[in-house]
């Protein structure tokens, strides 16, 4: 699987960096048809959200899964976007079987 993991607006964060790429590894491992990831990390001086953001997009058979999430760090954002990205890779992988 390929990544693209960019930092927009903001300094570049190794731990977040590093987490992000790591269990991305083990989700392409675990779903091998998973094709590329986009990373975007945005801190975004908002007061309505925590303003940490990390978004990811997997290009896989059928539709992109999408997911995003806004935290008090990038690490954590990255933790729950990778998280809601299993459940619904599970779902998919679930949805390809049946047929």
């Amino acid at each position: 699987m390929e990544f693209t993991i960019q930092f927009v607006q903001t300094p570049t964060n190794d731990v977040a960096h590093d987490i992000v790429f790591d269990k991305l590894e083990q989700l392409g491992e675990h779903y091998s048809w998973l094709i590329r990831a986009k990373v975007f990390f945005r801190d975004v001086k908002d007061s309505k959200g925590k303003g940490k953001i990390c978004e990811i997009t997997l290009s896989c058979p059928g539709p992109q899964v999408f997911a995003s999430s806004d935290e008090e760090s990038f690490e954590a954002a990255a933790k729950e976007t990778i998280r809601d990205l299993d459940v619904q890779l599970k779902k998919r992988k679930d949805e390809m079987q049946e047929h």
